[in-house]
């Protein structure tokens, strides 16, 4: 069984897009159901942006009901040894053209530091 986890940062931003996107619980709760049965996800909506040790960084494009055919981001960690996702961010393509590297640097130093 996966756990899922969600950084500060990530809350926020869902926080704020959910009072936008009313529909953004309900494709949140889609996408766990995909990734509980393949973590990496498949297809196109799914590219492995690090791979460090036993941690992948993952950005999947999340359809969402309230954006009518458009689609947010999800930047998430799949810890294997953990088996544990970590939700770093959340963004709307609209608003934000790429990832946040520093947050996701900030994120992978957080889990060395935690390891030692």
């Amino acid at each position: 069984m996966i756990l899922f986890e969600e950084t500060d940062g990530f809350c926020k931003e869902f926080k704020r897009l959910a009072k936008k996107y009313r529909s953004l619980g309900r494709d949140m709760e889609r996408l766990k159901n995909v990734l509980r049965d393949t973590p990496l996800g498949t297809g196109k909506h799914f590219n492995v942006l690090t791979v460090r040790e036993d941690i992948r960084i993952v950005k999947a494009r999340v359809a969402c009901e309230s954006l009518r055919g458009s689609s947010l981001r999800v930047i998430y960690a799949y810890q294997e040894s953990m088996i544990t996702i970590f939700f770093i961010e959340l963004y709307y393509k609209g608003e934000k053209e790429t990832e946040d590297q520093k947050r996701i640097e900030e994120f992978l130093m957080s889990c060395k530091s935690n390891a030692t």
